[in-house]
């Protein structure tokens, strides 16, 4: 069980806690509970997505732990007061020639921890882990429609950031190419 999901696991607690050092430690409990819980175990619902889940609460009572619900919680609101322009930069077709690999994984990394934790954990499982909606919703105690919207937020946000960053490295950039 553990050679199977310890590579998955914790990349996920990761982004719930970040605190790689608490993910380790959430995962070493999931797995704990999971083998002392596994009598519980409903076979209606896919193994992978039980652990997911496990490790998921485990995640979320770090998190409450380490007192930062609170401090999370007030960002959440202040996104929710934020409007989102429509009109946002494409960037995609100058991406590779703006900065090297290295250095998008950083902005991406940047940008996906500034990210609320709500809308992190449903960006990552659907769209870095791949998980089906049906088994995010389930892992996360969510409607598929709920799993939709969050993922859409989360999108939008991150796509909002990225186009800010983006936007200024263009202009800052234009001066050092001749035209």
């Amino acid at each position: 069980m553990v050679k199977r999901y310890d590579h998955k696991l914790p990349r996920i607690a990761g982004n719930v806690t970040h605190d790689f050092t608490d993910a380790h430690e959430v995962v070493q409990e999931a797995f704990f509970k999971a083998h002392r819980k596994l009598h519980q175990f409903r076979e209606t619902a896919r193994f992978s997505t039980w652990l997911i889940r496990i490790s998921l609460n485990e995640s979320f009572m770090k998190v409450r732990k380490l007192r930062l619900a609170r401090e999370l919680l007030v960002k959440d609101l202040e996104l929710e007061r934020e409007s989102l322009p429509f009109g946002m930069t494409n960037w995609a077709s100058n991406t590779e020639e703006l900065c090297s690999a290295s250095e998008l994984a950083k902005i991406l990394r940047k940008c996906l921890d500034e990210l609320n934790p709500y809308l992190r954990v449903v960006f990552v499982l659907r769209d870095i882990e791949e998980l089906p909606v049906n088994e995010t919703a389930e892992a996360l105690n969510l409607t598929p429609i709920a799993v939709n919207a969050r993922l859409f937020r989360a999108r939008l946000h991150l796509r909002y950031q990225l186009s800010k960053y983006f936007q200024n490295t263009r202009k800052n950039s234009s001066a050092l190419i001749p035209v």
